[in-house]
């Protein structure tokens, strides 16, 4: 009966705390020269607001994540399980408000949320990653997902994947120069399994392909395609090159 006022006085509450949060990150990050946009209250209000008129979508984007979690895994009882004790839920949950306040450009905040999720749950999803609907990540320990990482819709990965860059480019001094797509793109209806890299940001897994446990890709992968490591094969060709 009281749903409405509860509502009603977190938004309020979450949206002043948000302006004051922002306001600070920005402060921040113009101090170091990291940051050269408008600080105002104005500006950081509009953006919490922004925020804040995203979380149906993002709810509607989590109550597809927890399908694809209850539907994607024989173990699961029901959704209310997933929710409670999936810790994918909670990384990706996060990760879906990170990447919003990624968008709008605000500093330091993204990725303070995004190693908090990594913290509790052994995921790390940089805020800058792309994810569509319906995304389940099984287990999950070790899981690394990169800045410029883009997943399609109803990818299903398992624990210990990497998607990640293949290499760094430099500037004249040495430095490594920042910016640039350096991470895979996953299609659609795409399953990775643990313990799988793949890395670059020319590299793109075709739709609906597998990519076996344990793989290292460094290519393009054409769609429907099935990648497996064969550990007896490559353990008969060292024996033989040693011999």
């Amino acid at each position: 009966s009281n749903i409405l006022f509860y509502v009603q006085s977190a938004i309020d509450s979450l949206f002043l705390r948000l302006v004051d949060e922002f306001k600070r990150a920005c402060t921040y990050a113009q101090s170091i020269d990291q940051f050269d946009g408008e600080i105002s209250k104005t500006t950081c209000e509009e953006k919490a607001l922004r925020l804040i008129s995203c979380i149906p979508h993002i709810r509607v984007l989590l109550k597809k994540d927890i399908i694809a979690g209850y539907e994607g895994d024989p173990a699961s009882k029901s959704m209310e399980e997933v929710i409670s004790c999936y810790p994918f839920v909670y990384a990706v949950a996060t990760h879906r408000i990170a990447h919003e306040v990624y968008k709008m450009e605000v500093p330091l905040i993204p990725r303070i949320m995004s190693e908090w999720a990594h913290r509790r749950t052994g995921i790390d999803i940089h805020p800058g990653a792309h994810i569509g609907e319906s995304f389940f990540i099984d287990h999950g320990t070790g899981v690394v997902i990169g800045e410029t990482t883009e997943i399609g819709n109803d990818v299903k990965i398992y624990q210990g994947v990497t998607l990640g860059a293949l290499s760094f480019r430099k500037n004249p001094d040495g430095t490594i120069r920042k910016g640039g797509k350096r991470h895979p793109t996953i299609e659609d209806q795409v399953t990775i399994y643990s313990g799988a890299t793949i890395l670059g940001g020319e590299t793109v897994i075709g739709t609906g392909s597998v990519i076996g446990a344990n793989t290292w890709i460094t290519a393009s992968v054409p769609p429907g395609t099935r990648i497996t490591f064969q550990e007896k094969q490559v353990y008969r060709s060292i024996n033989k090159k040693a011999s």
